[in-house]
């Protein structure tokens, strides 16, 4: 299947460039989409970070150049891409529970974390409800936060928690536009910095044409084709259905994402249903 040789090669791509500053972009390409979802993507498929991938299988090398060369630690912190001796060692400590010396001597036991591999596992027998919308160009405003990509499926429920007992929704109420297709409020997901940071900004939001008032931020989307995904109202959906986005529906359309920002759609409580919002183009 195309999209796994292509996720195998970015990653094939990574571990040959595992001792310099990875190109993301250049990641991204290989795989066919854009940094933002390759960013995005990464740990629904991978279930680790993509930095944190990255930090694992440097951290594995060293330890075997360690156990298998008479290379200096200092010189290895450099090559694995370390600005001093003491932080590769506190990384090295935090990974293998050893320090860069003991792990050169016999017996000392070390972590070992393997390239991934990705290939084709069979799934589906679940239904996935979806349409294919055009939607003309909009803007949204809301309070941005900023989220774990590896703890979002726990910190984000919490954040609507907050903003109801905040009455965020109330706040945002008097900005809707209601005749907007984008119905309900909103988490957005946006920036991480293609894959350097951790984090993202995951935007509490309604769809507005106003100028908003300080803390609120605005963002804009331009014309776009959108995958809607459509589930039932319990909010702990949205995250199997993002999972089930990248892993079984992606693969197997001729869509690829768009680089913009995917919007979870949380409807009344009386409709019992919440939708996905994905950015789209039809594959070249």
């Amino acid at each position: 299947m195309d999209w796994v040789r292509r996720m195998n090669d970015a990653i094939g791509y990574m571990e040959e460039h595992i001792t310099e500053e990875i190109n993301f972009a250049e990641a991204a390409r290989i795989a066919c989409c854009s940094v933002y979802h390759f960013q995005r993507m990464f740990p629904y498929i991978a279930e680790v970070t993509l930095s944190e991938y990255i930090r694992r299988r440097r951290l594995t090398l060293a330890a075997y150049e360690l156990q298998n060369s008479d290379i200096k630690i200092v010189d290895l912190a450099l090559k694995y891409g370390y600005d001093s001796p003491e932080a590769f060692a506190r990384a090295f400590q935090n990974m293998h529970g050893t320090t860069p010396s003991a792990a050169r001597l016999a017996g000392t036991k070390l972590k070992d974390y393997p390239r991934i591999f990705f290939q084709v596992s069979m799934k589906g027998a679940a239904e996935m409800n979806y349409r294919i919308e055009e939607i003309p160009a909009f803007s949204i405003i809301g309070y941005s936060k900023e989220v774990s990509t590896q703890n979002a499926y726990d910190v984000v429920p919490r954040l609507w928690q907050e903003a109801a007992e905040e009455d965020v929704f109330h706040k945002l109420w008097p900005f809707k536009r209601h005749d907007h297709p984008i119905r309900g409020f909103l988490g957005v997901c946006a920036d991480g910095d293609y894959g350097r940071q951790d984090t993202f900004c995951y935007i509490l939001s309604v769809v507005s044409e106003q100028t908003p008032p300080e803390p609120l931020i605005q963002r804009s989307f331009p014309d776009s084709a959108w995958a809607v995904f459509e589930m039932g109202g319990d909010p702990g959906q949205i995250a199997e259905m993002w999972k089930r986005l990248y892993s079984e529906w992606i693969p197997s359309q001729a869509y690829e994402l768009a680089p913009l920002p995917a919007i979870e759609c949380y409807l009344p409580p009386d409709e019992d249903k919440n939708e996905l919002w994905v950015p789209i183009i039809r594959k070249q």
